[in-house]
Parts: C-alpha cells; structure tokens; sequence
C-alpha cells in the first residue's frame, strides 16, 4: 500500500508542475470538458446518474470499457462512436505530455548529476 502511496504523491507532484506548461493545461482542460460534457449528455440520454454517466466516460476514454454500463439508444450510441474518436486521442495525448514532461525533467537531473568528459 505504501508503493501506492508514493506513487499517487510523485504523479500528484508531476502533474502540478506539468500545469506550468500552457499546453499542458490546455490538454488537462479540453479533457476535463470532455469528460462533463460527456456525462451530462449520458446522464440526460440514458436516464444514469451523473456518477455514473462519469464513470462510463473515464472508462470509455482510458479504454478499460468495464461494460457494466453501455449506451442503449440509437443517439448515445453514435455519439459514443464521437466521443471515442475525439477522446481517446485527447485522453492518449494528455498522458504522453505527462509523462514527457517527466522525462525531461528526469533527464536534465541526470544530465546535471553525471560528470562530463571535457
């Protein structure tokens, strides 16, 4: 549980140094859109509650599809097919900023900890 922990702090860490980055941000933003949006249509389409309705769009977008919840109606289904385009690709691209960012910044601590050869 610990591991849990710690890992939970480094990505809470991360991601508050990321909203430094003005692309960054609008990724986060796009995102977080997406995913109300996403829920207040559901939500008023299928007739779920909002937590639920968000549940459904996190696991749509990060691709873990649960299936607990799927779209019944002829309109929720194609918007569906929308929402899966757009957002996993938004969702892809917020993680690989996150992540890059990481990388950088881990590289430049390397880079500054390794004597150079000059």
């Amino acid at each position: 549980m610990t591991s849990f922990y710690l890992t939970l702090l480094r990505f809470l860490k991360e991601f508050k140094r990321s909203l430094g980055d003005p692309e960054f941000r609008a990724i986060f933003v796009a995102l977080v859109t997406l995913l109300i949006s996403g829920a207040i249509i559901y939500s008023a389409e299928e007739g779920w509650t909002v937590i639920d309705s968000l549940y459904f769009c996190v696991m749509t977008l990060s691709t873990v599809g649960q299936g607990e919840l799927h779209p019944t109606t002829n309109l929720s289904k194609l918007f569906t097919i929308l929402y899966v385009v757009v957002g996993v690709g938004l969702f892809l691209a917020f993680v690989v900023k996150l992540v890059g960012q990481r990388g950088r910044r881990h590289g430049r601590d390397l880079e500054e900890k390794v004597p150079s050869d000059d």
